[in-house]
């Protein structure tokens, strides 16, 4: 399966905005039971014991609809850490309803912006964290913003994505068509496995981007979990 370079429905100007708050309702409901927090709630874990951590603070690039912020501060509270993060998020539709969607927790804040020159000083963060956002943009795109977003982040980059593979697009095809009518969601969810890489694509860009060493995870099902240590 070669990757697609077709745009995602979302990615597209002049959507109803109807259309993509029900397809980031959907998209909140896949994460939860598709394990999209697992990755990073498992990383954020093994720091937490390793380091003793204390506090923490969390950019959240393409934040979506804020539901991986509310799952890191929920994880803090259970670990005793104090935690703070950010949520940037370029869509005036999405940022509004990651808004309505944090407003109970004090420790999120949303802010429009873009991942390419985000509105932030150098070294603003403990981390730099972005979740199925990478497979929407270039190769040399990608390369750029892990390059961009190493100067906002103390420790690290927490990258969490697809993998690309025939059993994922025609899982995530079946699985759609049965639980929504929302033809963004019917259509961007397989379109997003085609646009993904496959281990060793990410890996190779990985390498390329040479942002510091990294640790690269397959995470079931079908996903890639790394962690860039910066300052090594």
């Amino acid at each position: 399966m070669q990757r697609s370079l077709d745009k995602e429905m979302m990615d597209l100007p002049g959507n109803a905005d109807s259309l993509l708050e029900e397809d980031l309702t959907n998209l909140r409901t896949i994460n939860r039971y598709l394990g999209a927090y697992r990755g990073l709630l498992g990383c954020l874990d093994r720091l937490a014991q390793s380091e003793r951590t204390r506090t923490l603070s969390i950019l959240d690039m393409g934040t979506g609809s804020g539901d991986i912020p509310v799952a890191v501060v929920q994880w803090a509270k259970q670990k005793g850490i104090s935690a703070r993060v950010v949520g940037l998020e370029p869509n005036p539709v999405t940022a509004r309803l990651a808004k309505t969607q944090t407003k109970d927790f004090p420790e999120i804040s949303i802010v429009m912006g873009d991942a390419f020159s985000p509105p932030f000083s150098h070294s603003s963060f403990d981390f730099v964290f972005t979740s199925q956002v990478l497979h929407h943009f270039s190769e040399q795109e990608i390369i750029v913003l892990l390059r961009t977003w190493s100067k906002f982040a103390r420790r690290g980059i927490l990258v969490s994505d697809l993998i690309r593979h025939p059993l994922a697009y025609f899982g995530i095809r079946l699985l759609t068509c049965l639980f929504t009518r929302n033809p963004m969601t019917r259509m961007d969810g397989p379109l997003s496995v085609r646009r993904a890489f496959t281990m060793r694509e990410w890996r190779d860009l990985f390498n390329q981007a040479t942002v510091g060493p990294f640790q690269l995870r397959h995470l079931f099902p079908f996903r890639v979990f790394a962690l860039f240590e910066l300052g090594k």
